[in-house]
């Protein structure tokens, strides 16, 4: 079993949706999915006041909530893969604190969605998505009252750990198709300036395969999807 959490903003709660289905449809081992919603937490109250989505630093509970024990995927709800998510995991070294790509890249737009500021600053993306090693020893400092006390640089940036911890995953499994353009290699789609259900971003690079994934989230035997998602 993959144990997988996905990041849920209620102000896009549907990204949640589709993002579960592509992996959902997908995968050929099974998954346990759980949404990384604030409220649901009761080990967790949120005391930072910064952060355009409501799982900035949530996702960095990840060990705590596997007991530390095992190895888990964090991935924002803004995304859909494109591939089996067994793939990713097969990845794993053991080695490793945490595997993430290494994203080097300056952004295009000073805003994204609902807009919130959207910032360069070093390992930009790194945290949106990751397989976390919850046993290894150097994430048993991530508790709870580490990552409330947490600034966003020393969380997002693996301040924790010595870089040869940080194991990389291949670019392909977290492209970011409105930063970088469209990829037909890409494993995973971040659409990290916005998802699509946001007018703003519907015909972003590669959003119609969001679009087309929503349908098939949304799929009953009555229902057509054979488009346009434009």
């Amino acid at each position: 079993m993959l144990n997988i959490f996905i990041g849920f903003d209620p102000r896009e709660a549907v990204a949640y949706h589709v993002c579960a289905n592509s992996l959902t449809r997908l995968s050929s081992d099974v998954l346990a999915l759980t949404p990384i919603s604030l409220h649901n937490l009761k080990t967790y109250n949120e005391t930072h006041t910064d952060g355009s989505n409501h799982f900035i630093y949530t996702r960095f509970l990840i060990p705590h909530l596997m007991n530390y024990n095992g190895w888990a995927l964090f991935m924002d709800g803004d995304m859909i893969v494109r591939d089996d998510i067994a793939k990713l995991f097969a990845l794993r070294d053991e080695s490793k604190a945490v595997m993430c790509v290494h994203h080097d890249y300056q952004t295009k737009q000073t805003t994204k969605y609902l807009g919130s500021k959207n910032e360069n600053y070093p390992r930009k993306n790194w945290s949106s998505v990751v397989l976390w090693n919850c046993a290894h020893p150097a994430n048993k400092v991530v508790t709870p009252d580490f990552v409330m006390n947490g600034t966003g640089a020393q969380l997002h940036r693996f301040t924790w750990l010595e870089d040869d911890l940080i194991g990389e995953l291949p670019i392909e499994w977290n492209w970011l198709p409105d930063e970088l353009g469209p990829n037909p290699d890409a494993k995973l789609l971040h659409f990290t300036l916005g998802t699509p259900c946001f007018h703003e971003y519907a015909n972003a690079p590669m959003a119609a395969e969001w679009h087309r994934e929503k349908l098939l989230a949304n799929y009953s035997a009555q229902h057509v999807i054979d488009g346009p998602f434009d």
